[in-house]
């Protein structure tokens, strides 16, 4: 029996990087089903909406199947790097842009000219593609599509047939199996059906506000505005429930998990963002920069995030607060107060038992930060001025919600998944993140241990660290991996070939050893070099 063997000896393009003749089948599928809602922006109206929305997403399911089917299952199990750098959708090159691009328009039209896509004025008829998900829509929520229902459609369907494919990819790793159906899960359900059953629920004497309860303030900064506070409180007994449970889950749920499982229990096994990125972002992974300015930068912008978020929910909330306290206990002054004396208590904690894990400038930030929201808190209390941090509430919340929740997490957060690699938002503009890798350095079990005896320096993991980790430095010396920004997605386990690393969760002891440096992990001779 003979076989076809690959004899190019070209390093530009390998022969071995073409698309087989069931992938460009596959491809085809997929254009032709994104094709017919192109047409609907130009205006194309199609007769019968239900069959044609069944058909374009059908095309583009199936041909994300079949070309997952033939690029995996046609190979043993096990590391896939098949020449990522070769290719020029994943490696920047011109198709990589062109993606980047598109993505990037879709985006600010998404946010910024939804009309430009169907949607209708108030009372007036959806047009365009839009219109294309109203059957969906009136079958899930009762009621015509909006832009919001179109993207949510497509981004849940996105991580479906992709997790599809990187399930097929990571086959060989139980770990990366039993995530992927976890963010599958959490978006179907959670952040896709069960808000759009809620809505459906509703009426003129019971109103549910459209909530996904896997969102968690920071990352859900809007949950705390006046008009969804009221209308959890007027749905009575369930609508008290679900914002009892938004507070339960930043103060003790939240910390609870994060402190035993480190942040990856979100991060990579619930949240949305990071799900459409470990799915559909998943070829873009190795373009995310490893150099030590990225990092910094980093730092200082994502805990920014942190800091620009607390004091706008801080103003928002205190914006419709009374004074009289014989009405509500809860007043301006009391809140405020409150406010102070968390941070207080927080930053004391870490100042006095933690200190030594933060480098130098990560205190001298934790000091600076403290400084200027305590003279902004008291500024305000001896002053009396309307406006909390003498800015109108407003125009705080407007400008983070257009800069953070519109520009960052959107347009640049997966716009720039070609150039910048999958999880950008996630490195440097999502507070939740920051937050549960503030625990997870300092207060949590969670680590990546190393054998570095075993480590062959072959730069898999580094280069397949979304978060832009040089984790092959810490395997070469043996150490453990406790880093704030680790999502503990696994991919650098799953990618080495001499099971070097490996994800744990034990004892707050040994968990930083960054003075050790160990050679083929002899820790009795390290122990014994410290103590000299």
């Amino acid at each position: 029996m003979s076989t076809k063997t690959n004899s190019s000896m070209s390093l530009a393009k390998p022969d071995s990087q073409t698309l087989s003749k069931t992938q460009k089948i596959a491809v085809a599928l997929g254009i032709v089903g994104l094709f017919i809602m192109a047409l609907t922006l130009f205006n194309v109206d199609f007769p019968n909406k239900p069959l044609f929305l069944s058909l374009s997403l059908g095309l583009i399911t199936a041909g994300t199947i079949m070309f997952s089917n033939n690029a995996y299952l046609t190979k043993q199990a096990g590391i896939k790097n098949d020449g990522v750098w070769f290719k020029s959708i994943a490696s920047r090159g011109l198709w990589g842009w062109a993606l980047g691009i598109v993505l990037t328009l879709f985006y600010i039209v998404l946010y910024f000219k939804a009309e430009w896509l169907g949607l209708a004025a108030d009372g007036g008829a959806n047009g365009g593609l839009v219109a294309l998900f109203d059957p969906l829509s009136r079958l899930l929520n009762g009621g015509p599509a909006s832009q919001w229902f179109v993207y949510g459609t497509l981004y849940t369907v996105a991580i479906l047939v992709f997790g599809y494919k990187f399930m097929l990819k990571y086959r060989h790793n139980r770990y990366e199996q039993l995530r992927t159906i976890s963010v599958m899960f959490f978006q179907l359900a959670f952040a896709f059906l069960i808000p759009e059953f809620m809505a459906r629920l509703n009426s003129e004497t019971f109103s549910l506000p459209y909530y996904d309860l896997k969102n968690i303030w920071p990352l859900n900064f809007y949950n705390f505005d006046k008009y969804r506070v009221d209308s959890m409180i007027e749905a009575g007994d369930i609508g008290l429930a679900f914002l009892i449970f938004g507070i339960v889950s930043i103060f003790v749920i939240s910390p609870i998990l994060t402190y035993k499982y480190g942040k990856r229990w979100y991060c990579s096994w619930v949240c949305g963002c990071g799900g459409l990125a470990e799915t559909a972002g998943d070829p873009f992974r190795h373009l995310s920069d490893k150099s030590q300015f990225a990092w910094k930068v980093e730092r200082w912008v994502v805990h920014s995030v942190v800091v620009f978020v607390t004091l706008m929910t801080t103003a928002v909330i205190y914006s419709y607060l009374g004074n009289d306290s014989s009405k509500y206990w809860l007043t301006k002054d009391v809140f405020l107060l409150g406010v102070a004396g968390l941070l207080t208590v927080v930053f004391a904690l870490v100042m006095l038992f933690k200190r030594k894990e933060l480098a130098k400038d990560a205190q001298y930030g934790a000091i600076g930060y403290f400084v200027i929201i305590m003279v902004l808190i008291g500024m305000h209390y001896f002053s009396g001025t309307k406006n909390v941090f003498l800015v109108d509430t407003y125009f705080l919340k407007s400008s983070y919600g257009f800069l953070i929740g519109a520009i960052f997490s959107g347009v640049i957060g997966v716009g720039f998944y070609p150039i910048f690699g999958n999880r950008v938002w996630c490195r440097f503009g999502c507070p939740m993140a920051a937050m549960l890798g503030f625990q997870q350095r300092l207060f949590s079990k969670f680590r990546i241990t190393t054998n570095g005896g075993q480590c062959i320096s072959c730069g898999n993991c580094s280069t397949y660290c979304e978060m832009g980790i040089d984790v092959r430095a810490y395997a070469q010396k043996g150490e453990n991996i406790v880093r704030s920004s680790c999502v503990g997605c696994g991919i650098c386990a799953a990618v080495c070939p001499r099971g070097v690393l490996k994800l744990e969760n034990d004892s707050m002891n040994g968990r930083i050893n960054s003075n050790d440096i160990l050679l083929g992990n002899d820790v009795d001779l390290m122990d014994l070099v410290n103590q000299k």
